[in-house]
């Protein structure tokens, strides 16, 4: 990014919800520790090149303590022989916080990055802000906006979620990744203008591809409805716009922002208890039989564990050709809140039947010892409690007021686009997959998962729209039949957001699902059959 092509400001995401239960535990073997050690590793290599260009570095690798890190880049600095004002952000750490919290951090927003940036720092480390804080903020100091600016922020807002996740928008994990060369995507960069509007590119010459698509893709990723609330400003997702505006450039304009809650989210981590597994291998015919077996073997032993989590996985082919294709996979997963029940003695009752149980009988791994596992639930506090402090170059600690949340009854929101699209083309339709169609990203929140999905065509619209229920969702991945999930309409981007509360129990660091973030759940929903127009479907290529 430093070499590559103009560029003012440099930023730098390394938190998530498990980077926070990992950091918990540094924190506890060392309390000077806690911030992302890989961060100073990287900097030794760009601090001078930065220094030289002029460009300021914003990230939020100060994890759960950012003064340390402020302080390790301060001796970097030195040892190099570079002149470098460091700053910091404080004040998210909100422990202690309640029993059993390893960590809890209130999501800041981009206001104190702003105020180190005024005092002059060419690098600001923070704690936990929201990822798209590490744009918003660097943004409101270049152009001077006002805290109530709503509109500007949102369109900031909007860039630093484009961003937040690197590659992810120039053709990392993109439904339709067949049609570009996305081997080695560059990095995407925003140029952001002061009305709050940007442009989406990467740097010439760079891999991958930005498009309308790409920039679709992620801004679906991990958000919840319409109103993406933010401890700065809400923006509206429904009034955003995008435009193709040049090779690997993508115009993002008309962002409506409204006033920001008067509350934080609070991100809470604590050990949840003890896990463990084992994945048996059953190889060729009767394996539902072989299942029943082993499970009846091991009834015993897991007769006092207080989770047990059995899962048959049919990756097995009838006559297969080689001896893994003619295999299924069956996985144990066990969690109790003491390590001994889920420890060596159940994981060796399991192994002792090698011998003694169905034929063919082996697993993929040596069981090993019971691993703490982790929880992570969210909160809300009021913005006012949290002390959200600038700490600048001279040392002087700033307090930065939380922002201006007017009163629901006071605020005139944007109205929402009808969410309604023409009608959709009728005719014969073709079975199929739905990713003939239709793009697909998803991801978690805790516990949560969305999906969203978007077309590229207006009657491809018109048909997603009225053809993608919830009902049909919810049959499509039966997985989440049962749980309350939410469609939302974003006509703007030809793109609905389904939310999933509950899909993934207690969140990665306990999750026992065979994708526990999440990650591929858009994938198997285009993955799956329905009635698709012949019309919207592509023509099929000419036979040589």
């Amino acid at each position: 990014m430093l070499t590559g092509g103009p560029l003012d400001v440099l930023t730098g995401d390394y938190l998530a919800e498990l980077t926070m239960l990992i950091l918990g535990r540094d924190r506890l073997k060392n309390p000077g520790l806690g911030y992302a050690k890989t961060f100073p590793r990287q900097l030794e290599e760009c601090l001078g090149l930065a220094h030289e260009r002029g460009v300021r570095i914003v990230t939020n690798a100060g994890g759960l303590n950012p003064a340390g890190l402020a302080d390790a880049v301060r001796a970097l600095a030195a040892k190099l022989g570079i002149p470098a004002s460091v700053a910091h952000v404080e004040g998210d750490d909100l422990m202690p916080y309640e029993d059993g919290a390893l960590t809890a951090n209130a999501y800041l927003g981009g206001a104190g990055i702003t105020a180190c940036l005024r005092a002059g720092a060419d690098i600001v480390v923070t704690g936990r802000v929201t990822d798209a804080a590490l744009v918003s903020g660097p943004a409101a100091w270049w152009f001077d906006w006002a805290p109530d600016d709503w509109d500007r922020l949102a369109g900031a807002v909007v860039a630093g979620h484009v961003l937040e996740c690197g590659t992810q928008a120039t053709g990392g994990n993109y439904s339709f990744f067949t049609r570009h060369d996305v081997r080695a995507p560059g990095f995407p960069l925003a140029e952001v203008c002061e009305d709050g509007s940007s442009v989406v590119t990467k740097h010439p010459g760079t891999g991958g591809v930005v498009s309308v698509g790409t920039v679709t893709a992620q801004l679906l990723y991990e958000t919840q409805g319409v109103r993406y609330l933010g401890p700065d400003v809400t923006a509206r997702l429904d009034t955003v716009r995008l435009l193709s505006v040049g090779a690997d450039r993508v115009g993002i304009s008309g962002v409506r922002g409204e006033a920001p809650p008067g509350t934080l989210k609070v991100g809470v981590t604590r050990i949840g208890g003890w896990r463990n597994e084992v994945v048996f291998v059953l190889t060729g015919l009767d394996i539902e039989a072989k299942e029943e077996l082993v499970r009846a073997q091991l009834a015993d032993a897991l007769r006092d564990v207080a989770e047990v989590d059995w899962t048959l996985a049919r990756t097995d082919h009838e006559d297969a050709a080689t001896q893994e294709t003619s295999s299924a996979l069956l996985r144990l997963v066990v969690r109790d809140p003491s390590p001994d029940p889920v420890g060596r003695s159940l994981t060796a009752a399991a192994i002792e039947l090698a011998l003694a149980s169905y034929p063919g009988f082996h697993v993929t791994a040596a069981p090993g010892p019971a691993q703490p596992y982790g929880v992570f639930t969210s909160a809300e506090v009021p913005a006012a409690s949290v002390p959200h402090t600038a700490v600048l170059p001279n040392g002087t600690r700033l307090p930065v007021p939380p922002a201006l949340a007017v009163p629901p009854a006071l605020v005139a929101p944007q109205p929402s686009p009808a969410p309604t699209a023409p009608p959709g083309p009728t005719g014969p339709t073709r079975r199929g997959p739905l990713g003939a169609l239709v793009g697909a990203r998803s991801g978690d929140k805790g516990g949560d998962a969305n999906v969203g999905v978007w077309v590229e065509s207006d009657s491809a619209w018109a048909w997603l729209h009225a053809t993608l229920t919830v009902d049909a969702f919810q049959a499509l991945l039966p997985e989440t039949a049962g749980l309350p999930v939410a469609r939302h309409v974003l006509p703007h981007l030809r793109a609905l957001n389904f939310t999933v509360p509950g899909l993934l129990g207690d969140g990665v660091a306990s999750g026992h699902r065979f994708d526990p973030q999440a990650k591929a759940l858009g994938e198997w929903l285009r993955a799956r059959h329905t009635d698709i127009p012949v019309a919207l479907l592509p023509a099929p290529e000419a036979t040589p």
